[in-house]
């Protein structure tokens, strides 16, 4: 079960004021963020969205994946340890579709 799915079933049963605030100060504690994976020819470059500077690259999607979740571990570490603030999402992601074949050059 994730951390978000835990924090969810277990608010329903939280009986004092005491266990509401530890589950609120978890809650603060846990963010996501929007991951971009871009193939290249050589495997995949990843990138966090709301951080560029977390970037990276692997040979397959998986290797990536994990390389990604390192570097953005280091540098939370590394924020962390010089005292600078941790950017939050605030990152909005939305497919906009296009009939491409409908679309002409204005006049």
């Amino acid at each position: 079960m994730s951390l978000q799915l835990f924090i969810l079933a277990s608010y329903d049963i939280l009986t004092t004021k005491d266990q509401v605030e530890i589950l609120l100060k978890l809650m603060k504690q846990f963010h996501s963020y929007v991951a971009k994976y871009t193939k290249i020819t050589n495997g995949y470059i990843g990138q966090i969205l709301e951080w560029p500077e977390v970037i990276t690259e692997g040979s397959t999607l998986e290797e990536c994946r994990y390389m990604l979740r390192d570097a953005l571990n280091e540098m939370i570490l590394a924020y962390n340890e010089i005292g600078k603030e941790i950017p939050i999402s605030h990152v909005l992601i939305e497919l906009l579709p296009v009939e491409t074949s409908l679309v002409s050059k204005a006049a």
